[in-house]
């Protein structure tokens, strides 16, 4: 940025013109979603993946949130590239919004590639995007990066944790992984190329935290299509399964789950048969029979269909979320049918999730969630194979990543028990130099965050959203004042308020409004009548101080002033 004299100020970002390397997340860190990670080494910097989180009660009108990428934004002739290490929404899901503020080549393996295509359809930049297939296992040099894609196991097709070598040492960023001796869909992770990995010496192992809580490990996606067989099996009507429309191997173990039952298996909701799209491109979804169409399902009798619905975190919008308010246009759940959730509760979501499987259990239909049967396995490590990646990599730093606080500091405790000598708890923003030398804090640049509000970007701490929720918890009021020249009221003032009042209530509020008005305005001398802001401010004031006297309420109002 340019001040106003002219001269260049210097940079006091963090920015690695001193050749250091550094790991920078704008969001990923202190939060499950929206991750946006940085390497920066002799002057570029390399993008590890561009996700979104969703919206939750805390933020009305919001369905998506995204990292501001105004930091590298600044310094788009020094991005050396933007690599996704696989194709979930919150690793990915923002490249639709921000890559026109990026401008850069996206490097993925083929499936990522392919699904990365089909989102961006719906943009007109899209066609634009240069993305750039990475074969599995293969390797690439970015400026001063040389990045190595691993193949890893996940819940959805071709995840990679990423070798990226510099002149400083090697990072391994794990992405999203788990070990699954038996995934159904894809191989398992190449722990032989991990191994030899750590025999060449890792300088910093960055790595996901999602799990650390849990003992053990986190158990095969075979085990999960055994488990729903079974289940189905047991119920006599129309049966539902709910999860990540992402998760591939999950949908192809419902759709053999419901063929081993004589069920026809039904795509219900968009994202489920954009990823059946994807999938069936590059050979990874195999159905034993073409799936149905959810205007044909409403033909098949009740104990002949297993419907595959998006809506496992309870979004208002999705499949699920409809069947329960009986609002899809197209299919109905009744009293005896059941909902399976093959997925697990992604912190932040239980309310909605739980508002969903009540309105379900007001229909009679009967839930089983995990709890009940053994219907999910997570795609992220548990405690023991955190071990023995760290067994494997021996690093000489661990940074957790992919986690909220909590999961952070106890990834970190593990990776001391683990031996490891150095470990930064990291945040948003944080600066973090890895080498030469100590690895310390550089400092803190801006990390923002943006909402998808519309069809339009905005702060998510800004002046729309501050605005929002101070009418959510005030209510709002419009107060339309006619005066003539010399400032005095031609007419009643016009009063109307937005979600404080109600019935006979609402002509009295309106009431003693308009005579707070009357007389705060009556009181302003001849002078100040006549200037159009010092009587909007009066009125504004007068609105205000009647309400919290009337209601105990301070709404936000704005005031119409008309002068004839």
């Amino acid at each position: 940025m340019t001040p106003k004299n002219g001269k260049a100020a210097p940079d006091r970002s963090g920015a690695p013109e001193d050749g250091a390397l550094h790991f920078l997340p704008l969001g990923g860190t202190g939060e499950i979603g929206m991750n946006f990670y940085l390497y920066g080494v002799d002057g570029q910097w390399l993008i590890v993946d561009c996700g979104i989180a969703f919206g939750d009660e805390s933020t009305p009108g919001i369905d998506v949130i995204l990292p501001d990428p105004d930091f590298v934004e600044n310094r788009t002739d020094r991005i050396a590239g933007l690599v996704l290490t696989h194709a979930h929404e919150d690793h990915l899901g923002a490249i639709q919004y921000l890559w026109p503020r990026l401008g850069c080549p996206v490097y993925c393996t083929p499936f990522t590639a392919e699904f990365l295509r089909l989102k961006l359809r719906e943009v007109d930049f899209g066609d634009r995007v240069p993305i750039k297939e990475v074969p599995l296992g293969g390797r690439i040099e970015l400026g001063p990066f040389d990045v190595e894609f691993v193949s890893m196991t996940h819940s959805i097709p071709e995840p990679n944790a990423l070798a990226i070598r510099t002149r400083h040492g090697t990072v391994v960023h794990t992405g999203d992984w788990k070990l699954d001796p038996d995934p159904l869909i894809g191989g398992v992770a190449d722990v032989g190329r991990l191994r030899e990995i750590g025999e060449e010496g890792v300088l910093a192992l960055v790595c996901d935290s999602t799990n650390v809580f849990e003992p053990g490990v986190s158990g095969s996606e075979a085990d999960v299509r055994k488990a729903l067989t079974d289940v189905i099996a047991a119920e006599p009507n129309r049966v539902a399964v709910t999860c990540f429309a992402t998760n591939v191997a999950r949908i192809q173990s419902i759709a053999e789950a419901a063929h081993a039952n004589g069920r026809h298996a039904v795509l219900v909701g968009r994202s489920m048969w954009r990823i059946w799209e994807a999938a069936s491109k590059t050979g990874y979804l195999t159905p034993p029979e073409p799936f149905v169409s959810e205007h044909d399902a409403g033909f098949l009798p009740r104990d002949k269909v297993v419907l595959i619905c998006t809506g496992s975190q309870g979004e208002p919008r999705a499949a699920l979320s409809k069947l329960a308010r009986d609002d899809h246009p197209q299919i109905v759940l009744e009293p005896g049918d059941t909902v399976i959730y093959s997925s697990r509760e992604i912190p932040g979501n239980e309310k909605a999730i739980g508002r969903t499987q009540n309105q379900l259990a007001e229909m009679g239909v009967k839930v089983i969630t995990p709890r009940e049967a053994p219907v999910h396995v997570s795609g992220h490590p548990y405690r023991d194979e955190l071990i023995e990646m760290y067994q494997w990599m021996r690093p000489q730093i661990a940074v957790p990543m992919h986690g909220e606080r909590r999961h952070l500091e106890e990834h970190a405790r593990l990776a001391r028990q683990c031996q490891v000598k150095t470990t930064i708890v990291p945040e948003d923003g944080m600066m973090i130099r890895l080498a030469p030398g100590a690895p310390e804090i550089d400092g803190h640049v801006t990390a923002g965050r943006l909402a998808l509000d519309g069809k339009r970007l905005i702060d998510l701490h800004g002046d729309t959203m501050r605005a929002r929720h101070r009418m959510i918890w005030n209510g709002a009021a419009v107060a339309t004042l006619v005066l003539d020249r010399n400032g005095k009221l031609k007419a009643d003032p016009q009063i109307a308020l937005m979600g404080l009042e109600e019935g006979d209530l609402m002509d009295e509020a309106r009431q003693v409004v308009a005579d707070r008005i009357r007389e705060e305005v009556g009181r302003l001398s001849a002078d100040r009548r006549v200037d159009d802001e010092q009587v909007r401010e009066a009125a504004r004031v007068a609105v205000r101080r009647a309400m919290k006297d009337f209601h105990g309420k301070r709404p936000p109002t704005e005031v119409h002033l008309v002068r004839v």
